[in-house]
């Protein structure tokens, strides 16, 4: 690999563990390349020559920020898919128990807030929760920071149930904050939000040109319509990628205990203190947590955001075993029903 195409890759997150893991692959005469969009059985891909559509292998699935072996030529060819380094990973939207990965390799996730409107802080947890649990890193980003009367108040409500997490402030349309966003939002960024947070308004001052459709919010209801209709990873001009993603009506966790932990850090180090290690932070004697709430050192609102994520979060874990208990006994079933199928036909040659 040339300096200059490994410059070009370098600009795009790639490092020394994905050459690493691409030595086979560029001994079969194959060639890196980061996954922009996907779309129907083919992906749009950047390589260090340019962009490539190209047909997606049998049996793989790729996502927006993965990294791709691609046969060149003629008709390319995705034929691997490199180990995801992290993945944003949410419950499926029809409720099943599989996941569904938004984004891939990712560095930074810019939960993007607008304050046109009153801010839901349950959902700024549970959006959190699923950075955290990623293996990102992640930055609370408050949009629209004209249209609120506090946003330095806004922000320190925010930051109160974002422990650990830096919570920033932006005009999109101005460019008031915007440095400060773009300093922390580093690598790999995909930005989450509900439709009408801003995030293509600022995704496109982060590029500098209008790369990314925008839309009006309802005044009824604050809500936005869906301009961003696929995930599309778009290089920064200083280099580092971003992600745009379609807004998210719905953000179910999938197997985040990880996440829920370190978004809710606050809550597990109190958690430490209980008299009893299994303490439920209910009606428990000498529980540090309700001592807290009573104390009014932790929000009654904040423990109950904890609960609800925490039952969801089994409930999912649960049917995730359910599923796989089902798939199981499916497996076996079929291969007694061929074992007995051998059986017969053997009786029947004795015949």
């Amino acid at each position: 690999m040339s300096f200059a195409s490994s410059h070009a890759l370098s600009n795009l997150g790639w490092n020394d563990r994905l050459t690493d893991s691409f030595t086979d692959h560029a001994t079969a005469g194959l060639v890196p390349a980061r996954v922009a969009a996907v779309d129907r059985g083919r992906c749009d891909l950047l390589t260090a020559d340019g962009p490539v559509n190209a047909a997606t292998g049998a049996g793989l699935a790729p996502c927006t920020g993965d990294w791709a072996a691609l046969r060149p030529g003629d008709d390319p060819a995705i034929v691997a898919l490199l180990p995801r380094a992290t993945a944003i990973v949410r419950a499926s939207a029809d409720r099943t128990s599989h996941g569904q990965v938004l984004a891939a390799n990712v560095d930074t996730v810019a939960v993007t807030v607008s304050l046109e409107t009153a801010v839901d802080l349950g959902r700024v947890e549970r959006m959190l929760a699923l950075a955290w649990e990623s293996g990102a890193r992640p930055v609370v980003v408050l949009t629209k920071a004209d249209r609120s009367p506090d946003p330095d108040g806004d922000a320190a409500e925010v930051g109160r149930a974002a422990p650990g997490v830096d919570v920033l402030t932006v005009n999109s349309l101005d460019g008031t904050g915007l440095d400060a966003v773009a300093a922390a939002l580093t690598g790999t960024v995909v930005l989450l939000g509900t439709s009408g947070a801003g995030k293509s308004t600022l995704g496109n001052a982060l590029l500098g040109a209008d790369r990314l459709a925008v839309g009006a919010v309802r005044a009824v209801d604050g809500k936005g319509r869906h301009t961003t209709v696929r995930r599309e990873l778009v290089p920064l001009p200083d280099g580092g990628v971003l992600i745009d993603t379609p807004g998210l009506r719905a953000v179910g966790l999938f197997d985040a205990a990880g996440g829920l932990a370190a978004a809710f850090a606050d809550i597990e180090e109190l958690a430490g203190h209980c008299r009893f290690h299994d303490c439920a932070h209910d009606a428990e004697p000498g529980c540090a947590v309700q001592a807290a709430v009573t104390d009014g050192d932790l929000p009654e609102r904040r423990l109950a955001s904890y609960r609800k994520l925490e039952r969801e979060n089994a409930w999912a874990a649960r049917r995730g075993d359910a599923r796989l208990r089902a798939e199981h006994e499916r497996r076996w079933k079929t291969i007694a029903k061929a074992q007995r199928r051998m059986y017969s036909d053997r009786d029947t040659w004795g015949r």
